[in-house]
C-alpha cells in the first residue's frame, strides 16, 4: 500500500527538521558501542564487583562470553499495574540461561501512580516524574555490565521516563516488557454515574469507595484508555514490544510465555550476533510518526502530546503540535475504548486489539511498515495475535474483520473521520484538544469565563453554586514551571454535572488532564503558561472566550487596545511539602508544554 500523501510530507518534514540532532544522536551511540563504558573495557575490580553476587551466572557473567541482560524495573507492589514485576526477575534469569544468557537487575526506577496521587498535593510531581525516571534508567544503565536490556514499566511517567533514559544508551539492544491489564471490572458507565452523584453530595463517601474498588480490584493495569493503556499502545506501533502482548491478563500462561518470549528474542539480537538491533536504531523519525498515527486512530491520551516531543527529543527527533494536528486531520478513529466509548481495554483486545489496528494501519498507508522492529522485518509482522497451543507458544494473523464494531471498525467506515487530538491557537496561546468523547455540538464553546488559580476553588464555587451558567471555566498557573503541571482530572465530573444540566461548559488551562478526560472540551496544555508570561494571565471574570475544536481557535473576544494595556495576574506563591520544594529546579528550568516540559532535556541541549 502507498504511503499517505500527508503521512510521508509530515515524516519528511520531521526528518529535515532532525538531520543534525538525528546524525548527532547516531554518531553518540556509534562512540558509546565503540569508546563507550562496556564489559569488555571494565577493569578486574569494576567487573568482580559487577558480578560478585550473581550467584548461579557468576562463572558465566566472568568469562564476558554470553550476553548480559540489565533489567530496569519500576516494580512496586502499590501500583496495581506494576505488582507483577516483582518476579518477573527471577523469571527472566531463568528464560535467559535457556539460551545461554544471564539477566541481572540494573536497577529500579521509581513508579508514581497517578490514580493514587490524583487531585492530591502530591500529582504535583507527577510530570517531573517522568525525567527523575529517566535519570533512573541512564544510573542503572552506566555500569556498563550488560550487552542489552529489557525494560519493565507500563504506567503514565514511566515508559516515556525509561525510553528516554534508555535512548541515551541506545546502542544497546532494548524491549519493553508488559505485564497486562486487570480483569474488567464495575461498568464505566456505572461508575461515571456514582461519581457525578458525589459531586452533586447524593452519595456519599462509602458509596463512592464501594464503587471504586469495584473498578479498580486487582493486580494489572486499570482498564480505562488512559495514558498506561496508550503507553502499551504506542510501544507496539514503534516495534518494541513482543506483537499482540500489550493487553494480555497477568498471571496467565499466554503472559508468561510472552515474557520468555521476549527474553529469548533480546538474546537474539545482540551485538556479538549478525541481527544486531539498538534500540536507537529502531526509535527514528517513522516510529515516532507511527506513536504518533496510533494515538489518533485509537483515541488515546492527551498526556502524549507531551511526552512523545520528549521521548522523540532524546533519539534526536524533533516533532511539534502541528505535526500532530496535521496528521490528526488524515488519520480516522478506529477504536471507540472508554473514556471515548463504552467498553474497556479488555474488550477492545477481544474486538482485534493491536494486532487488528496495525494490520488496518498499516495496509492504509496510513503507518511506516518499513521501521527496524525488535522482533521481525517490519511492523506488518506486528499484526499478529499471540496464542497458546498446548503449552507452546504461537502467533497468528490478526482477525480480517473486527470482532466488535462497536469497539474496532476498519479504516473504511471508521467512528470518526479523524483523530481523536486537535491544535487550538489564538490570542490565549496554543493549545490542544481531545475531541474523540466530545459530542460534536459541543466542539465551539462561546461563553463568558470563571477564572481560578487553584482546581479546589473551582470545586469550591461549583458547590456554592456559582457555575450554575454556561461558563468557560479557566484554571491558570498550573503549567510546568507554576506548579509542576498536574493533572486536573479531579474537575471532569462536577463539569460534566453542570454540562448534564444542560449548560454550555468548557475548560481552559495550561495544566493537564489525564488520559481518561472525556465529554466536556477541554483545551489544555495552552502554551505560553500563565507563570511565564502566557495570555491567561491577562484573563478577567467575565470575559468572553471562544472554544473551536472546528476551527482551532483559542481566543478572548476581548478589545485588542484593552487587551494590550492589561497587567498580568500575580501567580500563587510556589507550595512546599509532600517533596514539592525539592523539585524546585525542575520547575525553574523547564522548557515549554510543546516541547515536552523537561528541565532536564533542555539543560542536555535536546
Amino acid at each position: 500500500m502507498t504511503l499517505n500523501p500527508i503521512v510521508a510530507k509530515v515524516t519528511d518534514r520531521i526528518i529535515e527538521r532532525s538531520r543534525d540532532s538525528r546524525r548527532r544522536y547516531l554518531d553518540l551511540i556509534v562512540r558509546a558501542r565503540e569508546q563507550g563504558v562496556n564489559r569488555p573495557i571494565l577493569s578486574c575490580g569494576n567487573l568482580a564487583h559487577g558480578f560478585a553476587a550473581s550467584g548461579d551466572d557468576k562463572a558465566t557473567i566472568r568469562t564476558g562470553k554470553a550476553m548480559n541482560i540489565g533489567i530496569v524495573t519500576a516494580y512496586n507492589d502499590m501500583l496495581s499495574a506494576h505488582q507483577p514485576y516483582g518476579r518477573y526477575p527471577e523469571q527472566i534469569k531463568l528464560f535467559a540461561r535457556e539460551v545461554g544468557a544471564t539477566a541481572q537487575v540494573a536497577g529500579g526506577v521509581p513508579a508514581m501512580c497517578d490514580g493514587v496521587t490524583q487531585g492530591q498535593d502530591s500529582m504535583e510531581l507527577s510530570l517531573f516524574s517522568r525525567d527523575t525516571i529517566a535519570l533512573s534508567t541512564s544510573v542503572a544503565l552506566s555500569h556498563g555490565m550488560f550487552e542489552s536490556a529489557l525494560l519493565l514499566g507500563i504506567c503514565d511517567k514511566i515508559v516515556p521516563g525509561l525510553l528516554i533514559g534508555a535512548l541515551r544508551f541506545g546502542h544497546l539492544p532494548m524491549m519493553l516488557v508488559p505485564s497486562g491489564p486487570m480483569p474488567t471490572g464495575l461498568a464505566n458507565k456505572e461508575k461515571v454515574r456514582i461519581r457525578q452523584l458525589y459531586a452533586e453530595g447524593k452519595v456519599g463517601r462509602e458509596e463512592l469507595l464501594e464503587s471504586e474498588s469495584a473498578s479498580y480490584h486487582g493486580a494489572g493495569t486499570c482498564t480505562f484508555y488512559g495514558t498506561a493503556n496508550s503507553n502499551q499502545m504506542m510501544m507496539e506501533m514503534m516495534g518494541l514490544h513482543m506483537p499482540g502482548s500489550s493487553f494480555v491478563l497477568p498471571g496467565t500462561k499466554l503472559r508468561q510465555e510472552l515474557t520468555r518470549a521476549a527474553v529469548h528474542r533480546i538474546a537474539g539480537i545482540g551485538w556479538d550476533g549478525d541481527d544486531y538491533r539498538p534500540l536507537g536504531h529502531c526509535v527514528d523519525e517513522k516510529a515516532i510518526v507511527n506513536a504518533i498515527v496510533g494515538l489518533l486512530a485509537t483515541g488515546g491520551s492527551t498526556n502524549h502530546v507531551i511526552h512523545l516531543p520528549a521521548i522523540a527529543r532524546a533519539a534526536g527527533v524533533q516533532i511539534d503540535w502541528n505535526d500532530m494536528d496535521e496528521l490528526s486531520r488524515v488519520v480516522p478513529l478506529i477504536a471507540s475504548v472508554y473514556p471515548n466509548g463504552a467498553g474497556d481495554v479488555n474488550y477492545f483486545h477481544a474486538a482485534g486489539g493491536m494486532p487488528y489496528v496495525i494490520r488496518e494501519l498499516v495496509a492504509s498507508g496510513l503507518a511506516h511498515a518499513d521501521i527496524r522492529t525488535v522482533y521481525g522485518q517490519s511492523l506488518a509482522e506486528g499484526a499478529q495475535e499471540p496464542v497458546m497451543d498446548g503449552e507452546t507458544l504461537r502467533w497468528t494473523p490478526a482477525p480480517k474483520a473486527s470482532a466488535d464494531e462497536s469497539m474496532l471498525r476498519p479504516v473504511a467506515t471508521p467512528f470518526q473521520a479523524e483523530g481523536g487530538l486537535r491544535l487550538l491557537e489564538g490570542n490565549l496561546g496554543r493549545g490542544t484538544i481531545k475531541v474523540s468523547a466530545v459530542d460534536p455540538a459541543r466542539w465551539t464553546i462561546e461563553a463568558p469565563v470563571r477564572v481560578f488559580d487553584d482546581q479546589n476553588q473551582v470545586i469550591a464555587a461549583f458547590k456554592a453554586g456559582e457555575l450554575e451558567r454556561d461558563v468557560v471555566v479557566v484554571v491558570r498557573f498550573q503549567g510546568p514551571a507554576a506548579n509542576g503541571m498536574p493533572e486536573l482530572h479531579k474537575l471532569t465530573p462536577p463539569l460534566g454535572v453542570l454540562q448534564d444540566r444542560g449548560f454550555k461548559v468548557a475548560l481552559v488551562t495550561d495544566g493537564r488532564m489525564s488520559g481518561a478526560s472525556g465529554k466536556v472540551p477541554a483545551a489544555i496544555h495552552v502554551s505560553p503558561e500563565a507563570k511565564l508570561g502566557g495570555p491567561l494571565a491577562r484573563l478577567r471574570d467575565g470575559d468572553v472566550v471562544r472554544v473551536c475544536a472546528d476551527s482551532g481557535e483559542l481566543v478572548a473576544l476581548v478589545d485588542p487596545a484593552e487587551w494590550a494595556a492589561r497587567d498580568e495576574a500575580i501567580a500563587p506563591a510556589e507550595a512546599v511539602g509532600v517533596g514539592r520544594e525539592l523539585f524546585a529546579l525542575m520547575r525553574h528550568h523547564t522548557d515549554p508544554a510543546e516541547r515536552g516540559g523537561s528541565a532536564m532535556l533542555s539543560a542536555a541541549g535536546l
